[in-house]
C-alpha cells in the first residue's frame, strides 16, 4: 500500500463532544476541520459531514447530506472512535450473556475481591457488563506430575494443558471447549459470540474473563456505527483496506476487524502516534512527554523511540488484558472544580463535565480549571464561538467567572486569620492554577521515575485544548527545557491517524524456558506467528517490503511474577540465541534498568511469543506550510491584554498562530492565539515558529521566590504535593531495588516523611494498617536513642512494643541531618513486609503462636547502617536468632531478607535527598513550618468533621458522648466510650473496659488501634485530607495497660494485625453510627509443606449504610489484598479450586441489605498442613437502625473418606489428597428496618467517566499498592 496519488484521504477522530477531521488534498496540500459530533437537526453523522464539506469547498461540487458520497475522489479513511469507551462508560452496550465454568458464576463479580477506593464505605464499583451467567458444567485439569489425587469423576478432562470457555477455565491453551459452546451460540443465533481464547489467549481467568465481556458487549455497538458510516457512502468496488480504524495499541486494523476489547483508547492513540512522530528527533533521541490536556481529565504518555505498551489496564472498572498504550488519565482538566477545604486549596477530581460546565459557561456550573485562567486574562472570551449560555448563542461570561470567584475569595479571607494578608481574586485564581499544575505535575514524575528516567531530560509535547495555558509552568515545574506545540496540535489525534501504520499482532502463549535446548521450537513458533502477520497484511494491498515484523517475548525470572514484554530490537542474535534476537541480553538490560539489579542464576521463562507486523503507510513527513525565504517579516502584534502572573498584571502580547512564519521568535510574556487552542508564553519564556510551522518553546528555569514561614494557602496545597510525591518516590526506589515477591511484586510496603519530632507529615501508599504506625515507631527511636543518634545511621526496629505492627513487617528509619543542626532535621522511613523471619512456621504468621519469640526475629532500636556501613554481619545473626527457641526456626530466606533492607536503605536515602533538595529551595524554616502548617490542616479537617457529629448528636439525644461495644469469637470484649469537645472539635476516646490480654496471637499493639482509628477518622471525614499525626492531634485515646489493645512486651500479636484491628473499626464505627459491621475478618488462610508455601486472605460481605447496600464480595476496612488468579493458583500449588462465589442470604436484611460473603471450596492434590486464622465465626456483624446482622463464617473441612469438620475460627491441620477445605466468610449487617425498604429513595445514578476517571500504569500501581 502507498500514498494515494490524486484522491482525498482523510483521518477522523470521533471524539465524544468534537469530531476532527484532518484531509489531505490531492495536490499535498491539508485542512483541518473541527465540528460537533452530534448535531441531529444539521447532519446524521459528523465524520461523513466532514467528509462531505471538504470535499464540496475543495472540488466545488454540490454533495448533497442525504445521498450517499462518491467515494472515486478518496484514497482512504482511517478513523479513530470514542464510541467504545463512551458505550463502557454509560453502560450501552448490547446485552450481554457470560458462559463460565461451573463454581464460578460470581468470579467477575468477586473480580480480584480489592475495592477501588479505599475509604469509599459505600465500595461505589461498576457494576459487570453481563446480564445472565449461564454455568457450563465442564472442567480442564492441569497436570502434576506430583499429584496423588484419585480421579473418580468422569465428567473431569486431565490433561497437560488447562482451560476456561467463553470463559472456561484455561482456555488460553486448551480451547476445545470454548470452541464447542461458541459454536452451538450461533447456531442458536446470537449475533456476536466471543471466545476468551480467542480474544486474548493469555493465563489469567479473571481479567480475560472481562475482556472477553467487554468484547462481546461493545463489538456490536462498534460494528452499528461502522455499518451506519459506511452507509453514507455508495458501493465500494476498492480494496478492503480503503476503510481503517485505530485501536488501542496505535495501529490501524480493517473496520471489520475493529473490536470491542481493541477499541477503548482509539481516540487517545491517535494523539500519542501524532506527537511520537512528530515531536521525537531520531538524531537527538531526546525522549518526549504526551501532555494531552482536555476538559475533565488530562492523558499523560511517553515516547522514547518506541512506543509503550501496558497489556493490562482498567477503564471505568473493568480491566481489559489487551495490547494498549500506556496512556495515563488523571482527574485533572480544565473542567476540574475548585474547592477551599480546612483551609487548603483543592482542585478536582470533580468535574464540571459539558454540562452545565465551567461557570463561564452560563449554565449554572462551578468554578473550574477554566474559569481561573480566564480571570487571569489567559483566556480571551473574544476568540471563542457564541455557542455558550441556555440557547447556545452567547459568549463566555468573565462576569459569571468573576462573581463566583470574588465570593470563593470573601471566603477564604474570613477564614485566613487576621495577622494574615487578605487575598484577592486573582491571587485566588493564581493559586488554583498553581496546585491544579502541581497535581499534573505527579503522574509525570511517577511515569518517568518508575523506570529510572529523569524527568528533566524530556521535551514535553502539549496538545488538547487545554493544555497550551499550562505547558510552560508544567515544564518549568519539572526540570523541563522546552515545550514542542505541533500546528494541528487541536486535532493530533486525527493526525496521528494519518501517520499510523496498519498492524497486525498474533498472540500464543508459551511454558518453555528461555534456554539453548529450547530455541529451535521457540524459532518455529516464531516464524509461524510472522508469516501469519505477514500474510495478514499483504491482504490489505501491502508489499513485502512495506511489510515489517518485530517479535516480543514475555519473559520472566523463573519464581517471580515480574514479567516484561521484551523485543530484542537492540540485540541482534548470536551464536547463544534464538534467531529472533539475544532475548536474554535485552531482558537483562530491561530488568537492571526498571529495578536496578538482576538475577543471573535464576533460569527465564517464556510465558507468551507476540508478533507484531506493521505495513507502512508511505507517509513519512507533512506538507511544511511556512517556510522562511530569506528575512522574515516583522511579527504582527494583533492585540496587547493584561494577564496576571505571580508578580501581579503584565501587558501581554497577542499573536495569531497563522500569521506567524517560520523564524519568528517571540518572548513571554505573550498569547498565540490558534483557532482550537490557546498557547501561553509566560514571562523569562521565548517561542519559536519551526520550518513546519510548530511552536517550540524555551523554557527558563524556575526563578527563586523568596517565601516566608507565615501561611500562605496556596503554598499549602503545593508543599502537600510535594511531601506526598517525596513518599511516592521513595516507594519506586524500593520497588525497583527490592528482590523479593513480597515487596517488589505485591507491593505490601508504604514510605513516609517525619518531622524532627517524629511525627506523620506524608505517608504512601495509603494502607491502612501502616496508617499512623510508623509514628509511633520513629518517635520510640527519638525516646529511646536521643543525641545517639548520628549522621550516617539507619535503624531497623519491628517490635511492638516500639510501634510495631507485626513482626514481618521490618521497619527501617533514617534521620535526615543538616549543616549547623545537631539534631535530625525530618526523618525518613519505609516499612516493608518480609515473607520470613523465622519463627515456629514458615511465613511467620502461626495461626496458634502464643509469645512473640515464636513469631520471628525481634528489632526494638537496631542499627542496621552505623557512620554509613551496612552491619551484615550483626544483621544476619539477629535474622537467625529465633532458632535458638524450641520448635523456632531462624529465617528461611535470608539472602532476600538483607536485599531487601538494603533496598529500603536505598529508599529512604532517596527520600533524605528529596527532602534535603526541598530544603535548599526554600530552606529549613519555611519547609518545617509548612510541614506544620499541613498536619494543621488535617487537624482542623477532623475537628469540622467532630464538631459536626456533635451539633447532631445533641439535637438528637442532648449528649454528647457515645458508647458501643463488640466481642472476639472467644469472648474478650473491646468496648469504647467517646466523650466530644464541641467548642474544641477534639475528643477522648476511651477504650477502658475492654478485655485483658489473651493466650493466643489476637493481641493488638497500641500501633494497631491508632492505624484503626486514622481510618475510620478518615472516611467519616469525607473527602481527601492529608494523612498525618494532624489528625490525632484533637484526639486524646486512652487504651488500658494488659489489655488485648495493649498487651504486655512479649505476647503473640500476628492475629491483632489481621483480625482484632478490623474488631476496633467496627467499634468506632459502632459507638458513631456510620454504617453496619462490615465482615469483621480477613479470613487468613495458608497451606504448605518442606517444598511450598501459599497465603491469602480472602473476601466477605460489607455492611449497609444509610443510602447503599453492602458490596458483597470484597475486601472491607484494614486490609484491600487482592486475591491470586485462580490459574495462576492452581499452576503453582497442588490444590484445585472447585468453587469461588457468593454466599447468598449472608448479608443482614434491611431498608439497605449488608453485603453477602463468599463461598471457596480448596481441593488438594497432595499432602499439606492448613492453617486458619479467621474470627466472626460465633459473633455475627452487627446491623445498624434495626437492620439484621450479617452472617457467621463457617471453616468446613471436607475428608476423603466422606466425613465432615468444622474445624473453627483457628487451627492448624495436616491435610490429604483428596482433602477439600470449604471457607463460607461472613456477610455484613443490614441497615434500617426491612419494612421500610419500600420506600428506599432512587439512588443518583453517576456516569462512570466522572466515579473512575484514571487509567494507565500509574493508576494500576496504585491501586496494587492499596490492595495490600
Amino acid at each position: 500500500m502507498t500514498e494515494t496519488k490524486g484522491k482525498f484521504d482523510f483521518a477522523i477522530d470521533r471524539g465524544g463532544t468534537f469530531t476532527d477531521v484532518f484531509a489531505r488534498l490531492p495536490d499535498g496540500r491539508e485542512r483541518v476541520l473541527k465540528l460537533l459530533s452530534r448535531d441531529p437537526q444539521n447532519y446524521k453523522d459528523a465524520p461523513t459531514e466532514g467528509i462531505r464539506r471538504v470535499l464540496e469547498e475543495e472540488t466545488g461540487q454540490v454533495f448533497p447530506r442525504d445521498q450517499p458520497l462518491d467515494t472515486s475522489l478518496i484514497g482512504w479513511i482511517r478513523m479513530g472512535t470514542t464510541v467504545a469507551t463512551n458505550a463502557l462508560l454509560e453502560r450501552e452496550g448490547e446485552r450481554t450473556a457470560l458462559l463460565v465454568t461451573k463454581g464460578f458464576k460470581d468470579l467477575l463479580h468477586i473480580g480480584t475481591q480489592a475495592r477501588p477506593k479505599l475509604f469509599d464505605l459505600e465500595v461505589a464499583v461498576p457494576e459487570v457488563l453481563y446480564e445472565v451467567v449461564i454455568e457450563v458444567d465442564e472442567r480442564v485439569v492441569l497436570k502434576q506430575d506430583s499429584c496423588l489425587l484419585p480421579w473418580k469423576d468422569s465428567k473431569r478432562i486431565v490433561t497437560e494443558l488447562y482451560v476456561t470457555a467463553l470463559s472456561l477455565y484455561r482456555s488460553f491453551r486448551w480451547s476445545n471447549h470454548e470452541k464447542a459452546v461458541g459454536a452451538l451460540a450461533r447456531r442458536l443465533g446470537f449475533i456476536q459470540v466471543s471466545l476468551s481464547s480467542e480474544v486474548m489467549p493469555m493465563v489469567r481467568a479473571v481479567p480475560r474473563g472481562y475482556t472477553v465481556c467487554a468484547d462481546a458487549y461493545l463489538t456490536p455497538k462498534i460494528h452499528q456505527y461502522l455499518k451506519g458510516f459506511t452507509a453514507g457512502f455508495k458501493d465500494d468496488p476498492n480494496p478492503p483496506w480503503r476503510y481503517n480504524s485505530l485501536i488501542s495499541d496505535g495501529g490501524l486494523t480493517h473496520m471489520e476487524q475493529f473490536c470491542g476489547s481493541r477499541a477503548i483508547l482509539s481516540g487517545p492513540a491517535g494523539g500519542v502516534v501524532g506527537y511520537a512522530v512528530t515531536s521525537y528527533s531520531q538524531l537527538e533521541k531526546k525522549p518526549v512527554i504526551g501532555f494531552d490536556m482536555g476538559g475533565t481529565s488530562t492523558d499523560v504518555s511517553r515516547y522514547a523511540g518506541q512506543y509503550e505498551h501496558v497489556f493490562e489496564a482498567t477503564t471505568a472498572g473493568v480491566t481489559l488484558q489487551a495490547p494498549q498504550l500506556d496512556i495515563n488519565t488523571v482527574a485533572a482538566g480544565g473542567g476540574s472544580r475548585l474547592f477551599f477545604r480546612s483551609g487548603m486549596f483543592v482542585v478536582g477530581p470533580e468535574s464540571a463535565g459539558a454540562h452545565p460546565g465551567p461557570a463561564c459557561y452560563r449554565k449554572g456550573g462551578p468554578l473550574t480549571v477554566t474559569d481561573a485562567n480566564l480571570a487571569l486574562g489567559r483566556l480571551l472570551p473574544s476568540f471563542f464561538p457564541k455557542i455558550f449560555g441556555p440557547s447556545e448563542n452567547e459568549p463566555l461570561s468573565l462576569e459569571e467567572t468573576m462573581k463566583h470567584f470574588h465570593h470563593l475569595t470573601q471566603e477564604i479571607n474570613l477564614f485566613l486569620s487576621s495577622n494574615q494578608p487578605q487575598m484577592s481574586v486573582e491571587e485566588v485564581a493564581m493559586g488554583f492554577i498553581r496546585v491544579a499544575n502541581e497535581a499534573m505535575c505527579r503522574p509525570i514524575r511517577a511515569l518517568t521515575q518508575a523506570k529510572g528516567h529523569d524527568t528533566s531530560h524530556h521535551v514535553l509535547a502539549c496538545f488538547g485544548g487545554a493544555g497550551g495555558q499550562h505547558a510552560c509552568a508544567i515544564a518549568r515545574a519539572l526540570g523541563m527545557k522546552t515545550v514542542f506545540i505541533h500546528k494541528y496540535s487541536g486535532v493530533l489525534s486525527a493526525y496521528g491517524l494519518a501517520l499510523a501504520d496498519v498492524v497486525e499482532e498474533v498472540q500464543e502463549p508459551c511454558s518453555l524456558q528461555y534456554e539453548q535446548h529450547c530455541y529451535s521450537e521457540l524459532d518455529r513458533r516464531v516464524e509461524q506467528l510472522s508469516k501469519r502477520c505477514h500474510d495478514a497484511i499483504c491482504a490489505r494491498g501491502f508489499t513485502s517490503s512495506q511489510i515489517t515484523t518485530e517479535v516480543f517475548l514475555h519473559l520472566r525470572y523463573k519464581g517471580t511474577d515480574c514479567a516484561l514484554m521484551v523485543t530484542a530490537a537492540a540485540h541482534p542474535s548470536n551464536s547463544q540465541s534464538c534467531l529472533a534476537g539475544d532475548f536474554r541480553g535485552a531482558f537483562t538490560e530491561r530488568y537492571m534498568k526498571e529495578f536496578g539489579f538482576t538475577i543471573p542464576d535464576r533460569p527465564i521463562m517464556v510465558d507468551d511469543i507476540r508478533v507484531r507486523g506493521c505495513g507502512k503507510s508511505g507517509i513519512k513527513s507533512v506538507h511544511k506550510s511556512k517556510i522562511g525565504h530569506g528575512q522574515t517579516k516583522p511579527i504582527m502584534v494583533y492585540e496587547v491584554t493584561k494577564c496576571y502572573f505571580e508578580g501581579g498584571y503584565l501587558d501581554t502580547s497577542v499573536y495569531l498562530w497563522e500569521e506567524l512564519q517560520c523564524g519568528n521568535s517571540i518572548q513571554g510574556p505573550a498569547i498565540i492565539i490558534d483557532k482550537n487552542s490557546t498557547i501561553l508564553v509566560e514571562p523569562c519564556c521565548e517561542a519559536c515558529l519551526t520550518a513546519g510551522g510548530d511552536v517550540c518553546m524555551t523554557v527558563s528555569s524556575d526563578p527563586h521566590c523568596t517565601l516566608g514561614t507565615q501561611l500562605n494557602t496556596v503554598q499549602l496545597s503545593i508543599f502537600s504535593h510535594r511531601f506526598m510525591s517525596i513518599a511516592e518516590q521513595m516507594g519506586r526506589v524500593l520497588q525497583r531495588t527490592s528482590i523479593s515477591t513480597n515487596i517488589k511484586e505485591r507491593l505490601d510496603f508504604s514510605c513516609a516523611v517525619f518531622g524532627p519530632d517524629g511525627g506523620l507529615v506524608s505517608n504512601a501508599p495509603h494502607i491502612p494498617v501502616h496508617l499512623g504506625a510508623m509514628q509511633e515507631t520513629v518517635q520510640y527511636q527519638i525516646r529511646s536513642l536521643g543525641d545517639k543518634l548520628k549522621e550516617g545511621d539507619v535503624i531497623l526496629s519491628n517490635h511492638p512494643c516500639a510501634g510495631g505492627s507485626h513482626l514481618p513487617d521490618l521497619t527501617v528509619i533514617t534521620p535526615v541531618f543538616r549543616k549547623g543542626a545537631s539534631s535530625p532535621v525530618f526523618f525518613v522511613a519505609s516499612r516493608g513486609h518480609h515473607a520470613d523471619i523465622g519463627g515456629i512456621t514458615p511465613g511467620s504468621m502461626p495461626p496458634h503462636s502464643t509469645s512473640l519469640q515464636q513469631e520471628g526475629a525481634v528489632f526494638v532500636s537496631f542499627k542496621l547502617v552505623t557512620g554509613g556501613i551496612f552491619q551484615e554481619d550483626a544483621a544476619t545473626e539477629a535474622l537467625m536468632a529465633p532458632a535458638q527457641y524450641p520448635g523456632c526456626s531462624g529465617t528461611r530466606n535470608l539472602h532476600d531478607n538483607l536485599s531487601d533492607l538494603r533496598a529500603q536503605v536505598a529508599a529512604n536515602q532517596r527520600g533524605s535527598q528529596l527532602v534535603g533538595e526541598l530544603i535548599d529551595s526554600y530552606g529549613l524554616a519555611v519547609v518545617q513550618a509548612y510541614m506544620g502548617y499541613i498536619q494543621s490542616n488535617a487537624d482542623l479537617a477532623v475537628r469540622d468533621m467532630l464538631r459536626d457529629f456533635a451539633h447532631r448528636q445533641q439535637q438528637q439525644t442532648g449528649s454528647l458522648e457515645v458508647e458501643s461495644e463488640d466481642f472476639m469469637d472467644d469472648g474478650t470484649p473491646i468496648r469504647l466510650r467517646v466523650q466530644i469537645n464541641k467548642e474544641e472539635g477534639s475528643a477522648v476516646f476511651d477504650f477502658t473496659g475492654t478485655g485483658t490480654e489473651v493466650w493466643g496471637n489476637c493481641n493488638a499493639p497500641r500501633a494497631i488501634t491508632l492505624s484503626a482509628l486514622i481510618y475510620c477518622l478518615r472516611c467519616m471525614v469525607g473527602q481527601d485530607i492529608p494523612l498525618n499525626q494532624g489528625c490525632l492531634t484533637p484526639i486524646k485515646v486512652i487504651i488500658p495497660p494488659g489489655s488485648i489493645l495493649q498487651p504486655s512486651q512479649n505476647a503473640a500479636v500476628v492475629g491483632g494485625n489481621v483480625l482484632t484491628s478490623q474488631r476496633v473499626v467496627d467499634v468506632i464505627f459502632r459507638a458513631f453510627e456510620v454504617c453496619a459491621a462490615s465482615q469483621g475478618c480477613m479470613n487468613n488462610i495458608s497451606f504448605g509443606s518442606e517444598s511450598i508455601g501459599y497465603y491469602e486472605t480472602v473476601a466477605g460481605g460489607a455492611g449497609a449504610g444509610p443510602g447503599w447496600n453492602g458490596r458483597s464480595g470484597v475486601h472491607s476496612h484494614m486490609t484491600n489484598t487482592r486475591i491470586t488468579d485462580p490459574e495462576i493458583l492452581e499452576k503453582r500449588y497442588p490444590v484445585i479450586l472447585e468453587q469461588f462465589s457468593l454466599r447468598p442470604g449472608s448479608g443482614g436484611t434491611g431498608k439497605y441489605c449488608g453485603g453477602d460473603g463468599v463461598i471457596r471450596k480448596l481441593l488438594f492434590r497432595n499432602k499439606v498442613v492448613l492453617s486458619v486464622l479467621t474470627e466472626r465465626r460465633s459473633t455475627r456483624p452487627y446491623g445498624l437502625q434495626g437492620g439484621e446482622d450479617g452472617a457467621a463464617g463457617l471453616n468446613l473441612l471436607h475428608r476423603a473418606d466422606g466425613r465432615v469438620l468444622n474445624l473453627g475460627a483457628k487451627t492448624s491441620v495436616s491435610l490429604q489428597p483428596g482433602d477439600m477445605f470449604c471457607l463460607y466468610t461472613p456477610g455484613g449487617g443490614g441497615y434500617g428496618r426491612e419494612e421500610d425498604a419500600h420506600r428506599r429513595p432512587q439512588t443518583k445514578r453517576r456516569r462512570l467517566h466522572e466515579t473512575f476517571p484514571e487509567r494507565g500504569s500509574i493508576f494500576e500501581y496504585r491501586m496494587a499498592q492499596e490492595g495490600v
